[in-house]
């Protein structure tokens, strides 16, 4: 579905992040993946996608919260891939804690990891997109920025501030032929949820109509399905793939 493609992923190397790029590459895209730390499991996971599926990969060591290093980073992934098709923002932090007790920096780091960073590799790579007037601009926000949860404001409002920034850019963007769209997941089992405590994990469970947590592959298959030519009609709008949590 995306052969030839070039997809370029904020934090793939773990959890959603992570099965996003491989089902693209199983799909045939070229994947470019920025990472926060760990060179050597970044390095890995290069091997990985292109000895398995026989695509180009290569991971960025990048903070996409910083403008500058985003333009560089998109400037590079073009000098090495020739070209960026897709976009997904998905590097994401948490940082909870009631108001009363959070803060600047809780504040800050989350809105800057989450929200900024989305504004700066969209512009990083608006160039490319208008230039070849086509691209699927896609943003991870989550249910919490739908629903709003106690404990996460800075979380919440980071999520909700990326849809919101979703359908903007898609009626900027439109008459270009470059989509924007927007991904809400649910309680997906990832590393993260793997931790909690198993009758926490029960409790969410059970707040979910399906009655049970999503998979990474879950999120990767709305996001196929996104940066494919199967909905070349849907943009700026926001899909929740969590079991039926929210309606």
């Amino acid at each position: 579905m995306l052969k030839g493609k070039t997809t370029l992923i904020t934090g793939a190397s773990r959890g959603i992040g992570k099965g996003i790029a491989e089902l693209f590459a199983k799909n045939g895209s070229n994947i470019a993946f920025t990472f926060a730390s760990s060179v050597e499991k970044a390095r890995a996971f290069e091997k990985e996608l292109s000895e398995k599926y026989g695509i180009k990969a290569i991971g960025y060591q990048s903070d996409a919260s910083d403008y500058n290093a985003a333009q560089a980073l998109a400037d590079q992934v073009v000098a090495d891939f020739g070209n960026i098709d897709v976009l997904i923002n998905n590097a994401g932090i948490t940082k909870d804690t009631l108001l009363m007790r959070m803060s600047e920096e809780q504040w800050d780091d989350v809105i800057n990891t989450n929200l900024k960073s989305t504004f700066n590799l969209t512009k990083a790579c608006l160039k490319t997109f208008l230039k070849n007037k086509a691209g699927s601009i896609i943003n991870m926000s989550s249910v919490i920025g739908v629903t709003g949860n106690a404990g996460q404001a800075n979380y919440a409002a980071s999520k909700a501030g990326m849809i919101g920034f979703t359908k903007s850019i898609a009626k900027e963007l439109g008459s270009r032929n470059v989509r924007c769209n927007a991904i809400a997941p649910g309680f997906i089992e990832t590393e993260m949820t793997a931790t909690l405590d198993e009758a926490v994990r029960k409790t969410w469970v059970e707040t979910i109509p399906l009655k049970r947590g999503g998979s990474t592959e879950d999120v990767a298959n709305t996001c196929l399905f996104l940066a494919s030519d199967m909905s070349t009609y849907i943009t700026g709008q926001t899909i929740n793939v969590c079991g039926g949590m929210v309606m």
